[in-house]
């Protein structure tokens, strides 16, 4: 037996935290392979990548060259610009999954997203940190990974493309996340709004988005496990509610919680899916609008 002080497993307060923060801590990709280390090089020495004949794609104008948001200086609140706070020293690990992180951002600006906010946000958040250690060379590839139970982290694209819909340019002030999975769409969002509550129906999964979450210190974002198709009505109205599993339809329960000019995005079908953006636009009116095909995991009730 030892007398040092027990520090782990941490609480979840940890996350939620809003006293003093400690620096994020970003662990490398496990055993990159020959183009991540090229990236990591070239980053290195400012050079472009031999693309065989293909276009080298810079950070869209105004995006940060290093990464922002999560990988911030203690205390830095959300919405105040990067740019304003001192970078901190590079580090080799930060340069491999930096490097890989921008060019994944720049494909998904390829595909249509233009939000520079959301932009930025995917950039900041480690995706590698979400995945298993054996798939981590694969986080920056714009595809859906496994996390376990039959569910899966969403590709970067999707997941910008759903945050860009609900954003619209307007400031975020509380949004709700239904489906928590790994924590990594929880944490982009943490970059775009004030207040992000994600619920979780299965209880290992909330366990790992805990646990992947709590070196990063994200002070505004609440994790909580129950049932994603109540909502969280305690701590409604929303601005914003994002859906990472499919349904027939959007529960009532969430259309409810939706403030006034508040927009909710959910992919909505069984075989053929399409995402949908509903916005509510009185106390009893809501308008829809279908947008593009998708395939996400079935919505299911309760908790397991």
């Amino acid at each position: 037996m030892t007398d040092k002080p027990r520090n782990f497993p941490l609480p979840l307060s940890s996350v939620t935290d809003k006293g003093q923060k400690k620096q994020p801590v970003f662990g490398p990709v496990a055993t990159p392979q020959t183009a991540t280390r090229n990236a990591a090089y070239n980053a290195l020495h400012n050079t472009a990548p031999n693309t065989a004949g293909k276009p080298t794609h810079a950070p869209a104008p105004g995006m940060p060259a290093s990464t922002h948001g999560l990988n911030a200086r203690p205390g830095r609140p959300v919405g105040v610009p990067p740019e304003r706070v001192p970078p901190a020293a590079p580090r080799q690990d930060a340069l491999v999954s930096g490097a890989v992180r921008r060019a994944m951002v720049a494909r998904v600006a390829q595909q249509g997203v233009r939000d520079r906010a959301v932009l930025s946000a995917l950039e900041a958040v480690p995706r590698h940190l979400f995945v298993e250690e054996g798939l981590a060379p694969q986080a920056y590839i714009d595809a859906s990974l496994p996390i376990g139970h039959h569910q899966t982290i969403s590709q970067p694209y999707i997941v910008g493309r759903m945050i860009e819909v609900m954003r619209q340019g307007a400031t975020l002030q509380r949004v709700l996340e239904i489906g928590t999975g790994c924590g990594y769409q929880a944490a982009v969002l943490a970059c775009i709004a004030q207040d992000v509550y994600s619920i979780e129906r299965i209880k290992p999964l909330h366990e790992l988005a805990k646990a992947n979450l709590r070196p990063l210190r994200v002070p505004n974002l609440r994790l909580h496990y129950g049932d994603g198709m109540l909502g969280l009505p305690q701590a409604a109205p929303f601005d914003g509610i994002i859906l990472a599993a499919a349904g027939l339809e959007v529960p009532r329960a969430l259309l409810e919680q939706l403030a006034i000019g508040g927009r909710l995005v959910a992919p909505v079908g069984e075989r053929s899916q399409h995402l949908e953006l509903v916005t509510r636009v009185a106390k009893s009116e809501w308008q829809r609008q279908m947008l593009e095909d998708c395939h996400f995991v079935p919505l299911r009730p309760g908790t397991v």
